[in-house]
């Protein structure tokens, strides 16, 4: 017996704010949708306070993604988590999807709304340390070390908001900055500041890594004068940005020179018929959550448009 072929009307790859609002307004328009995503935390899940979402005075990046997560599942669409995509394709007109040891899924038009990944440091230890003491994740993470001495690697709000999330658990916290000064809003400095557990060390360079079976010390340069300094920690947080996550993706879509997918700023349309992309990993400048929801949903708009017309 031969098994029927599922075509989608559409698949949405990402978890984040404009993978969840394609979905809901896919669901809405009844297209037959799958959603795949390595998961629903994503950069804005491992916000430690989110204050600007309209409607919503304060809430954590976590809460706030599992709100998207719970509006998502009222409605009726396939969802694969945990699973991230290997490559995308098109023939004859029809999108392949592939997932590691899973059979390729098919559809008529395509959203990629797969974010961005933590830049990593690149420095000797980095890979070696990784869930042992060295995390990209202070939210995730944190609580793992109660009551040791930390260091958060970067100095704007991201650095000091991981720090303050650290300094509930922590009696110490460096703050590594890699500028002559720090970059991080003032009101967040502030916040910092208050707890009193924090020293700030500006114009630096991270050398190495270093531990046995985990981190033990952070050495680095002073830019100015060149001196090398050692630090013990016992968990050191990485939080220098993030690159677009877009391994899976390569001839169908143009970049920028940042890696990011290009796209028609008007519809979220890439370069090749039927395939979107919206939110953090294209190339609209402002990544934040309200505009990665409505990128995902404009991009989600233009779909339904282009599966009208076929």
């Amino acid at each position: 017996m031969i098994q029927d072929i599922i075509i989608y009307d559409l698949i949405i790859i990402g978890g984040g704010p404009a993978g969840i609002a394609a979905g809901i307004y896919a669901a809405r328009k009844k297209l037959k949708t799958l959603l795949i995503a390595r998961d629903f935390i994503g950069q804005a899940g491992k916000a430690v306070v989110v204050d600007n979402y309209p409607g919503i005075e304060e809430i954590s990046g976590a809460e706030l993604m599992g709100k998207f997560k719970k509006h998502l599942e009222k409605f009726e669409i396939d969802i694969r988590e945990g699973k991230p995509v290997r490559e995308i394709r098109k023939e004859e007109g029809v999108f392949e999807v592939t997932i590691p040891k899973e059979n390729k899924y098919l559809a008529k038009a395509v959203i990629i709304a797969s974010g961005r990944d933590p830049r990593p440091l690149k420095v000797l230890g980095e890979k070696e340390f990784l869930g042992k003491g060295v995390s990209y994740c202070a939210t995730c993470d944190g609580i793992l070390f109660k009551g040791k001495t930390v260091a958060v690697i970067g100095g704007g709000n991201a650095g000091f908001y991981s720090a303050l999330e650290l300094a509930k658990y922590c009696p110490k916290v460096y703050i590594f900055e890699g500028g002559e000064v720090v970059r991080a809003d003032e009101i967040v400095q502030e916040m910092v500041r208050k707890t009193g557990k924090t020293e700030v060390i500006c114009n630096v360079e991270i050398s190495e890594i270093r531990g046995r079976d985990f981190v033990s010390s952070l050495i680095y340069k002073n830019r100015a004068s060149g001196k090398i300094g050692e630090i013990p920690v016992k968990g050191i947080i990485i939080e220098i940005g993030s690159i677009p996550a877009t391994s899976f993706v390569k001839d169908l879509v143009d970049f920028t020179e940042r890696g990011e997918i290009r796209i028609d700023l008007r519809t979220g349309a890439t370069k090749t018929l039927g395939l979107f992309a919206a939110g953090d990993v294209t190339e609209v400048r402002d990544k934040q959550i309200i505009i990665a929801a409505a990128e995902g949903t404009k991009a989600l708009l233009s779909a339904y448009n282009y599966l009208q017309a076929l």
